[in-house]
């Protein structure tokens, strides 16, 4: 028994081998991710997830991490991932569900943060980091992959030749809007 550093991957708490601080499969197949290090979101985890406290009690038994996460991964396979959401959101226990890129934008959480912004039409990341005092402006919508190369590179001091070298050498993406 012990905790302290494996020499392989996936042995080691923050690596996948910890039960406590790891993404588990739901009966509906997909995912809820957990991360309660502290012994006060342990508790929460234990006691949220229904395992026997007694038995899931030497968190930092690594020895034992594998035996505890198989039995994690038996318990959140019974019910949805909306279920366990219902069960360990708003709670201490260190828990999100993990969202597709469709749902995350409508996750009260990323509403709630403003983490995604619409710019003509398009849904993607807002600007970050955020300060209190300086508000990032979006200019415009996400660019068309080689939108800008020419102008870019005319700014650099590269003339047309060059550019149309360096796209012919396929260095470059260049697009016809750009």
């Amino acid at each position: 028994m012990g905790f302290g550093f494996r020499n392989q991957r996936g042995a080691n708490m923050l690596d996948g081998g910890a039960h406590f601080y790891n993404t588990y499969e739901t009966k509906d197949g997909k995912h809820v991710c957990v991360g309660a290090i502290e012994p006060q979101f342990y508790a929460e985890l234990v006691e949220k997830s229904g395992v026997d406290p007694n038995r899931f009690g030497p968190q930092m038994d690594n020895d034992r991490w594998v035996d505890f996460k198989a039995e994690l991964t038996e318990v959140f396979k019974t019910k949805t991932r909306d279920e366990w959401c219902e069960i360990m959101e708003g709670s201490d226990v260190c828990f999100a569900p993990v969202l597709s890129i469709l749902e995350a934008p409508d996750h009260p959480h990323n509403r709630h943060r403003e983490t995604f912004v619409t710019v003509d039409g398009v849904t993607q990341p807002a600007p970050s980091p955020r300060f209190s005092r300086t508000t990032p402006a979006i200019s415009h919508a996400a660019r068309i992959p080689g939108e800008d190369t020419r102008s870019v590179l005319a700014e650099l001091g590269l003339g047309a030749d060059e550019v149309d070298t360096l796209e012919t050498a396929r260095v470059v993406q260049t697009t016809a809007a750009g």
